[in-house]
């Protein structure tokens, strides 16, 4: 499969964009689109419509005062319905050429959510020390996906996490702003357009054709980036509100 799902070609120069703050420039075009969504559906990654930006930051989905505006599924069968079948999402993309999709995680991949700066952090500390990372893609709200194999539903049910990970107290200090996605979850795949005006989209940064790799040879230096910017904000946090005398 070409690079081109991927961005730039080269490990130096995607980080150097990274650090920019730049990235990829994606095929605006409705075949630029297919082609990232068939080439997402190819590497095994189960695609389903989702909701779409309307005017301003509004979802296009009937509900008032949406939630997720733009990154849910507009269907309430999303897992049974999420398929590979190229033809399915053909018809999908054409029939719908607005819809963002999502990915239904926990059935072929799962996906490791961080936040952006943690996220590039690691990136680069992944790929320095020749880690198989597999694809990964960036949302403009502020967050890095780390695809990676399913971990399915392990013997021990103590050694599953919810892809509220986060949320939990107990768990908090231990995976400061890592989600989890996997059984029960989705995230949405690039192409996908975000609500604002200001052209918000997530997007490839490493391409599907990337294999996808094990988590738990991720997670450590994930949760160590995350770690330590949680506590940059809130060093910085404290030094923003100094103590009455």
């Amino acid at each position: 499969m070409s690079a081109e799902f991927g961005g730039r070609s080269g490990r130096q120069g995607k980080i150097s964009q990274w650090l920019r703050g730049r990235r990829p420039k994606q095929a605006a075009d409705e075949g630029g689109r297919e082609a990232l969504l068939l080439a997402a559906a190819d590497a095994g990654l189960p695609l389903a419509p989702a909701a779409h930006p309307a005017a301003g930051y509004r979802c296009s989905c009937d509900r008032v005062g949406c939630p997720t505006p733009a990154r849910h599924p507009v269907s309430f069968a999303w897992q049974t319905q999420s398929t590979t079948d190229r033809t399915q999402i053909e018809r999908w993309a054409r029939h719908q050429p607005q819809a963002n999709f999502i990915t239904a995680t926990g059935m072929v991949h799962d996906v490791l959510d961080v936040p952006l700066d943690a996220g590039r952090e690691a990136l680069t500390r992944l790929l320095d020390a020749g880690t198989e990372v597999g694809p990964v893609a960036e949302s403009d709200d502020g967050r890095l996906l780390f695809f990676t194999l399913t971990r399915g539903t392990p013997e021990d049910e103590d050694e599953w996490w919810p892809c509220e990970l986060d949320c939990h107290p107990e768990t908090m200090d231990e995976h400061p702003g890592l989600r989890w996605h996997c059984r029960g979850s989705y995230v949405l795949v690039p192409p996908a357009r975000l609500p604002g005006d200001d052209d918000r989209s997530v997007h490839w940064v490493r391409g599907p054709e990337h294999p996808l790799p094990d988590p738990l040879s991720l997670l450590e230096v994930l949760t160590d980036s995350c770690s330590r910017h949680a506590g940059e904000h809130s060093e910085h946090a404290g030094a923003a509100w100094p103590l009455r005398r």
